[in-house]
Parts: structure tokens; C-alpha cells; sequence
């Protein structure tokens, strides 16, 4: 009897041998064949998205500027001792007329940069955040800025139309609110 279940057990040993292999069988990939799928599309993902990216830098998104130079119409449009708002809204610039000619100041409160209001009745540009106040020429009397108005470039175009340039802008506490290209005498 002894030998009987000893010859049983190898052979229920063979049986389950058999069903795993048959099972084995069975299926798809092996273990080894999974993982080595895996990996390579694991590896071609990341290729593929590393490929995308590099083409991405090759097209940087690039905020297009408008140009700072624009024309403002002829000497003539503005009038003399009146402070001008048409290019408030577009450019952020007053373009004032007086005796002497016209000079341009930016709409930018030398502060926290606010855009000031002009307020015709009181004849000062006055800044809507802390109460800055400027005269009309745009220097500072009262609130908390710290220096007046800038001014920028103005210049007559070949065809008689005032070109005005926000990338040059002249300060008054370096004294150059005389220089050439600070206002246009006509």
C-alpha cells in the first residue's frame, strides 16, 4: 500500500505539471514576452513625446508687439492751450498744443503705473488709484508719485503728420524735457 500512494503522488505531481504547461499554453504572452512589451511601449511613448516637445521648441509662441510708432494726424487737428484725450483709449498719450508747439505725455502715472485721468475743469490729470495729481505739462503737486509725467518723442513725418515714438521718452528730473524730439515746434 505504501507503493501504491507513492505512485500516486508523482503522477497527481505530473498532472499538475501538465495543467500548468497546458495553461501556459493558453494564453498570449508569456510573463517575460509582457513586461518586455511594456517596456518597449513604455520607451516609445516617452520617445514619442520627447520627438513632440523638441518640435514644439523648434516653433516658439511669440507675443507679436504692436509697433510704438504710430501717426497722430496734423499740427492742425490740435488746438492751441487744449490738451488732446483722442489717444487715451489706443496709445495711453495726451498730445498737448501750446504757444511753443506740441509735446506728447504718456499716460502712465509714475507711481504704480495707473492711467491718470485728464480733468479738463480743474486743468490737471489726476490718477483714479492713490490721488496723484499732475498739471498740465505733467509734473507732480500732489499725491504720492514720486516724479512727473513722462514725455515722449514727436516728430513731423515728409508728408506733415506727427509721428510720436513710445519707446523714447524723455524725463523731467534728468532735464531732458528740453532736448530735441521732446516737443515740436511749429
Amino acid at each position: 500500500m505504501a507503493e501504491a500512494n507513492s505512485t500516486e503522488k508523482p503522477a497527481s505531481k505530473d498532472a499538475k505539471g501538465k495543467k500548468a504547461k497546458e495553461e501556459t499554453l493558453e494564453t498570449i504572452w508569456s510573463r517575460r514576452e509582457f513586461f518586455s512589451l511594456a517596456g518597449w511601449a513604455g520607451f516609445l511613448a516617452s520617445l514619442g513625446l520627447s520627438s513632440l516637445y523638441f518640435a514644439r521648441l523648434l516653433f516658439p509662441r511669440v507675443l507679436f508687439e504692436p509697433s510704438p510708432i504710430f501717426k497722430a494726424g496734423n499740427p492742425s487737428d490740435y488746438t492751441v492751450g487744449e490738451v488732446s484725450t483722442k489717444w487715451v483709449k489706443d496709445q495711453r498719450v495726451w498730445i498737448i498744443r501750446d504757444d511753443e508747439g506740441i509735446y506728447v505725455i504718456f499716460a502712465f502715472c509714475t507711481h504704480l503705473g495707473c492711467t491718470p485721468r485728464w480733468l479738463k475743469s480743474e486743468s490737471k490729470y489726476k490718477c483714479p488709484c492713490h490721488g496723484s495729481g499732475f498739471t498740465k505739462q505733467g509734473v507732480n503737486f500732489e499725491g504720492p508719485a514720486p516724479r512727473p509725467l513722462e514725455r515722449l518723442k514727436i516728430a513731423l513725418a515728409p508728408d506733415g503728420q506727427i509721428v510720436i515714438d513710445k519707446s523714447k521718452k524723455y524725463l523731467f528730473e534728468k532735464d531732458e524735457w528740453g532736448k530735441p524730439g521732446s516737443k515740436l515746434f511749429v
